[in-house]
């Protein structure tokens, strides 16, 4: 019953090269994920908090190189997280449930019960175009869950406005304008299903006078042991329709990653489709938020192939722990509808990414970030 902590850190200071806008490239190095965590227990874990602070917007205020990646007003480069990435406190089966029903409340700043797991938590440095379609995150979230054996239920209140900016918490008088329920099953170990809906109410103008998006979230995830090894595979489908569907966006994501001993290898590919929206004058990487009208100039489809490897140069019981980072990616953009011609601004269709990194960690692991409550790994079981 003793109260437990575990802290953990890391940060990923990475080389890329990037194919840009003009049709030309640019080289820049950024430290990536900087995070402080820490997860704690109190009451046989029947009290819960989930706490993630993330520097990335001292780090890499202009953002991060990234094909095809866009949201918050970024495009062609991953945005930064907030300070306060996570800080969520769960209470689980305070008072017994007939049934066999186990039951959480949870709330704080975190990841609405939507879609997969963060990417900062998966194997590709490079973040899937998809992001903004298969994560609702950084938002004032209430979320009540139930579980009995493998099927956990979820469903959450939270506001609808993504961060502007580094520092900048929800805003808390439009808590509640938007929902999200998602059912994750475990039927055997290692295999997780999972599927998911979510109403948001403007997430791009922070005073609510953008357009609503509908989303849904399927997926597949599967980690087990392999020919001496450890694998782990994923793979989703996501669909997002803004004004009751004058707009509609699809996305297929599958990715695949091997560890055996101090060697790790993954690869990703993805087809997503992304809006574009006129970048600002002197500034190809960003786009005005907010914008007090509909500003799609039309959508393309990214097709990505991303490819990496990874090698520990320090043992796994180290206490700084740290690997060398290899990846490679190849988009291939083309035009759905609109005026936007992807080959004319970035003078060509197909773009390349390739860098290099050294990941740096301390203390635990970083933990799933999203999984709350019933919904944590610890209480998620295959069976009672």
């Amino acid at each position: 019953m003793a109260a437990q902590i575990a802290f953990g850190a890391q940060a990923v200071p990475v080389l890329t090269r990037a194919n840009v806008p003009g049709g030309s490239s640019l080289t820049e190095l950024r430290i990536t994920s900087p995070l402080l965590f820490l997860r704690a227990e109190a009451l046989g874990a029947r009290v819960q908090v989930h706490a993630m602070l993330n520097a990335e917007g001292w780090t890499m205020r202009g953002g991060q190189l990234g094909l095809g990646v866009w949201g918050e007003g970024f495009d062609d480069r991953r945005h930064p997280h907030t300070l306060a990435h996570e800080l969520m406190v769960s209470a689980t089966d305070l008072a017994p449930l007939p049934l066999g029903l186990h039951w959480s409340l949870s709330a704080g700043k975190g990841f609405a019960p939507f879609g997969t797991d963060d990417p900062m938590n998966r194997p590709a440095q490079l973040y899937p175009v998809n992001h903004h379609w298969s994560q609702i995150l950084e938002r004032a979230v209430f979320i009540l869950g139930l579980r009995r054996g493998p099927v956990t239920l979820e469903g959450a209140l939270f506001n609808g406005d993504e961060p502007e900016r580094f520092s900048q918490w929800p805003n808390w008088s439009r808590f509640g304008d938007s929902w999200s329920v998602r059912a994750l099953v475990a039927p055997s170990p290692g295999l997780e299903l999972q599927g998911s809906y979510a109403h948001v109410k403007s997430p791009e103008h922070r005073a609510g006078a953008g357009p609503e998006h509908d989303k849904v979230s399927l997926s597949a995830r599967l980690e087990r042991p392999l020919a001496g090894g450890a694998f782990y595979g994923l793979a989703e489908w996501s669909w997002n329709s803004e004004i009751g569907g004058f707009f509609t966006y699809y996305s297929g994501l599958a990715e695949a990653q091997w560890t055996r001993g101090p060697h790790r290898t993954w690869a990703r590919f993805e087809r997503s489709d992304r809006p574009e929206e006129q970048r600002n004058f002197g500034d190809p990487f960003r786009s005005t938020r907010p914008h007090f009208e509909n500003s799609n100039i039309g959508i393309t489809r990214w097709s990505v192939a991303t490819a990496g490897y990874g090698f520990a140069l320090t043992p796994a019981a180290f206490p700084a722990r740290t690997e060398a980072i290899l990846e490679v990616s190849h988009a291939s953009v083309r035009a759905l509808t609109g005026i936007f011609d992807p080959a004319a601004f970035y003078g060509r269709n197909d773009l390349w990414m390739t860098g290099v990194g050294l990941r740096v960690a301390m203390g635990a692991p970083a933990h799933r970030m999203g999984r709350y409550g019933v919904a944590t790994e610890g209480h998620h079981h295959h069976g009672e």
